[in-house]
């Protein structure tokens, strides 16, 4: 390859780095090595806030000119776990039998790679005068509580001036093969922490007292049996899922004086949390008022509808793999909930049936189709 870059050399280096988040374990030093190699000018930005770590950025640019075609991604991953239920070193990036094992192997250091790999290529083959720019966006807090990352970065990017005309977010979005989908939008997720409040007593004398536990019951089952929608053109139905309960009483013969639950919503672009506030609060309200309700929106749904971006993704694959690719929006959240404000944003990498696993582990053979892929993205968008 030229200058050398391979994406599975690049792989394994970067998942030998520790990087749980919010440590950069030395990642980012990698990538702008590489990069700068490649004629681009980096910049790394260290964020800060008062409640949350530290994290190392990285926005890095080649060309001047528009249009600005962004790849997205995040060098951060999360923690082992039980080690003992790994067979492979999870920083050993060690290969057996086709397969590259690490944290990180499938979410998504490994995509990083083949970014770098389709732009090396796509620069040799097309040379530096290619009719725009290319930048690279890469954060450390994906994986965690998502303030010191991707959010700030871009705003530090559009107070440079430096405007993005469209991004590809490197997340696994495969199911089972590569090609199989691609993300062109999220449902939002809101997590609620409720609390229902009673009066403590005695079990024998329960008329003295008002148990909570029996209430939240009542009210949980309002909430499970609440039917939110049927789905939208482009997205599932919004689902409820009750996380956890919590009483914390330690005696069998006492009515407790609260009780806790904390459940999520995963919702379409039917609704959006202030609408959804509003549902949640009127149902409660109708059993019982003695309660606190927080809520915290990890991310409100969004959509970047199928056009341009998708379908030069979609010829992509295809050219490549064979495959048409279903445009989807489902699973979790991703950066692009915050990318879609400044761009046209979808998400294609590689599987995701590892990730966060024990063993998590990709094949070679897909990075090199992906680093394809990617290449083919390039030549159609330029």
């Amino acid at each position: 390859m030229a200058d050398g870059i391979n994406a599975l050399d690049l792989s394994r280096s970067l998942i030998k780095c520790s990087s749980v988040t919010p440590e950069d374990g030395g990642t980012q030093k990698i990538l702008v090595n590489v990069l700068e190699d490649l004629g681009f000018t980096c910049q790394t930005k260290i964020f800060s806030d008062e409640n949350t770590p530290d994290v190392t950025n990285l926005y890095a640019r080649l060309g001047i000119s528009a249009p600005n075609f962004c790849f997205a991604g995040h060098t951060d991953v999360v923690p082992v776990g039980d080690e003992e239920s790994w067979t492979k070193d999870p920083f050993g990036a060690s290969i057996v039998d086709g397969l590259l094992y690490g944290r990180g192997a499938s979410d998504m250091k490994t995509a990083i790679a083949c970014f770098i790999e389709a732009t090396s290529r796509f620069i040799e083959t097309r040379g530096p005068d290619f009719g725009g720019s290319i930048s690279f966006l890469i954060t450390g807090d994906e994986e965690g509580p998502a303030i010191n990352g991707t959010r700030k970065l871009l705003e530090w990017v559009a107070s440079e001036g430096e405007v993005i005309d469209a991004c590809i977010v490197g997340e696994p979005t495969n199911p089972t093969n590569l090609g199989e989908m691609i993300k062109i939008g999220r449902r939002g997720s809101l997590n609620a922490h409720l609390t229902v409040f009673g009066i403590q007593g005695h079990t024998a004398y329960p008329h003295l007292a008002k148990n909570p536990i029996h209430t939240l019951i009542d009210m949980l089952s309002a909430l499970i049996n609440l039917h939110l929608d049927d789905g939208s053109e482009h997205f599932q139905a919004s689902t409820l899922q009750v996380s956890t309960i919590d009483v914390g009483n330690s005696a069998t013969n006492v009515i407790p004086a609260k009780a806790k639950t904390v459940f999520n919503i995963r919702y379409n672009d039917l609704h959006n949390s202030t609408t959804l506030d509003k549902i949640l609060r009127d149902a409660l309200d109708a059993i019982n008022k003695n309660y606190k309700l927080d809520i915290y929106v990890s991310g409100e749904s969004f959509l970047t509808p199928p056009g341009e971006l998708s379908s030069i993704i979609s010829q992509a694959i295809r050219s490549v793999t064979g495959k048409t690719p279903e445009l989807s929006t489902t699973g979790g959240t991703s950066d692009a909930r915050f990318i879609k404000d400044y761009c046209p944003v979808a998400e294609f990498g590689l599987i995701g049936q590892t990730m966060h696993k024990s063993d998590e582990c990709v094949a070679i053979k897909d990075l090199e189709s992906l680093t394809e892929i990617y290449v083919a993205v390039l030549e159609q968008f330029f």
